[in-house]
């Protein structure tokens, strides 16, 4: 494995050679047809199936691709379509037994589901042969192999591979519109942040006649998860990786966890600052993330939010407001500090995924349900699981290349377009690196938008990322880090929300950590510590 890599290096760039060794196949794509694979009989199949997929994402039915790939495995699919409660919903229908033949989405079952419902799923190890398709995948990216092996050496999920998306999830934005017209400077400590912040939500900054509209500040609420203010501890070293959602991260080797970093409680003490000084949006932690991205879309040309991290501009502001803002490297935390910059690396969780697709133990049609899948893994099937059909989402340019088209509603931005035309990243495939495809404006637009963060992403993936993509614990460990984060986090969410709004963490802090040791957060470090040992011994 790379021990260097750069924002550029991990966008495996865009563009790649020419689709080879795919077979050939059905109407959704050359899919490989080797000895084994399984031919369509001419009766269709018919099988079911839950896919849990974006609230935004159209019917099942609307999509061409998928009628075509179900037309190629000669199966007809009843799908379960589910958008919310999933986890609670999932509970139920795995305690009864009563399951479809196959579960679509990211982490739809889980590692601790497989080992708690141990002969409900299909172990798929010997049963690769009927797909050539997850067969070419394990061998040109092994690493997606051990992603879908359990310890045991079975295979119940099946990963994805996406290849394209950037080494970041997250993107730091000032409304540089507001710096200019206020003849301010672009930031680069946190001082210089808060005196701008003051002076946008002082000084009418979007210039509408009205002096308290402007949202200086705004992010999704809570600490974990993308687009949060956790990404400002780079200001001073941490390494983020992979959506920081229970606060784990590594420095130098060793396994820490920044809820209980002393860097952790600067960065908090300086929101609590912020949110005093009346820069944070009010609705912080109680706002969803439907309301978090319509305010930052503002009213007509009038921006309302002056600082934020976003996926990318056209996505977080809309097509309308994005040219206004400007993405930003990150801040130093002092004028004086000389330590390195860091940001968060997510390439892995960005372009991998975990239990895609699975299958059920008691599935009466297994054969058939697995040229489903080889269907899927058809990289050319693959890219229209991610973007949407040939035709209205991609161009087929007759030369073995293709490009991912704008959206058919000029309003729409790239990234919506793609959740309400296709399953997108929630779908099971595989983009092979020989695939040509030109992607859209949207992701283009990341990788100039990501410039900024070059030199922090400059990770030491040895030693400075936690691969939790590719560590697979024991059961007995699985639980005890299981319980341990939901005690964690429960603690560490509601003192985040706490401090930053009220106050308090310097005179809690010792009491706190105290607090996150009983919940068991020392313990999971020593888990993770052992399993991070033992996966770097075998690189």
């Amino acid at each position: 494995m790379r021990k260097k890599v750069t924002v550029f290096t991990s966008l495996v760039l865009i563009t790649a050679i020419l689709l080879t060794g795919c077979g050939s196949g059905g109407n959704s794509g050359e899919t490989a047809n080797a000895p084994g694979a399984g031919e369509p009989s001419g009766e269709k199949v018919k099988l079911t199936a839950i896919m849990t997929k974006h609230p935004l994402t159209k019917p099942l039915a609307e999509m061409e691709w998928l009628q075509q790939a179900e037309e190629a495995a000669g199966v007809d699919i009843e799908w379960q379509e589910i958008t919310s409660d999933w986890g609670q919903k999932k509970g139920t229908m795995l305690a009864s037994g009563d399951i479809p033949d196959l579960f679509i989405g990211p982490n739809v079952i889980t590692d601790a589901d497989f080992a708690q419902f141990q002969g409900l799923f299909q172990d798929l190890s010997a049963m690769l042969d009927q797909a050539p398709n997850v067969q070419a995948m394990f061998t040109d990216k092994p690493e997606t192999k051990l992603i879908a092996t359990q310890p045991d050496g079975k295979i119940y999920g099946l990963p994805k591979y996406q290849r394209f998306w950037p080494a970041a999830s997250a993107r730091q934005y000032i409304n540089k519109q507001w710096l200019d017209e206020l003849g301010l400077d672009m930031p680069t400590t946190w001082d210089e942040l808060y005196d701008v912040l003051m002076a946008f939500k002082e000084k009418d900054a979007n210039g509408n006649g009205d002096p308290n509209d402007e949202i200086p500040m705004d992010w999704p609420g809570g600490i974990g998860g993308y687009f949060n203010p956790a990404v400002l501890m780079g200001s001073m070293g941490v390494t983020l990786s992979d959506g920081n959602a229970e606060g784990y991260f590594v420095e130098d080797g060793q396994v820490k966890n920044f809820l209980i970093d002393e860097r952790y409680k600067t960065m908090v003490a300086f929101l609590g600052k912020l949110y005093k000084a009346g820069v944070i949006n009010k609705e912080v932690f109680t706002h969803d993330y439907t309301k978090f991205q319509s305010t930052a879309r503002g009213e007509g040309d009038t921006a309302k939010v002056g600082f934020t991290w976003g996926w990318v501009a056209s996505d977080r502001f809309g097509e309308q407001l994005a040219p206004q803002y400007a993405s930003m490297p990150p801040l130093k935390v002092s004028a004086d500090y000389t330590g390195k910059l860091a940001w968060t690396y997510d390439y892995y969780n960005l372009n991998y995924g975990v239990n895609h697709i699975v299958m059920s133990a008691k599935s009466k049609n297994k054969e058939a349900a697995m040229r489903f899948i080889n269907e899927l893994y058809d990289p050319k099937v693959g890219m229209q699981v991610l973007f949407g059909s040939l035709g209205p989402n991609i161009k087929d340019n007759g030369d073995g290349s293709y490009s991912v088209l704008p959206p058919a509603d000029p309003k729409m931005d790239p990234g919506t377009w793609k959740w309400t035309s296709t399953m997108a990243d929630h779908g099971a495939f595989y983009i092979s690196d020989d695939l040509q495809l030109t992607l859209g404006k949207d992701m283009q637009e990341v990788i100039g938008q990501s410039k900024p963060l070059e030199e922090a992403l400059q990770a030491d993936l040895a030693n400075d990322i936690f691969p939790a993509m590719f560590i697979k614990y024991s059961t007995m460990d699985n639980n005890t880090l299981s319980l341990n984060n939901t005690n964690i986090m429960n603690l560490a969410n509601s003192s985040f929300a706490k401090w930053v709004t009220k106050g308090g963490v310097e005179a809690e802090w010792d009491a706190y950590v105290k607090e996150a040791e009983k919940a068991g957060i020392t313990r999971n470090l020593e888990i993770m510590q052992k399993y991070y040992d033992e996966y770097k011994s075998k690189q």
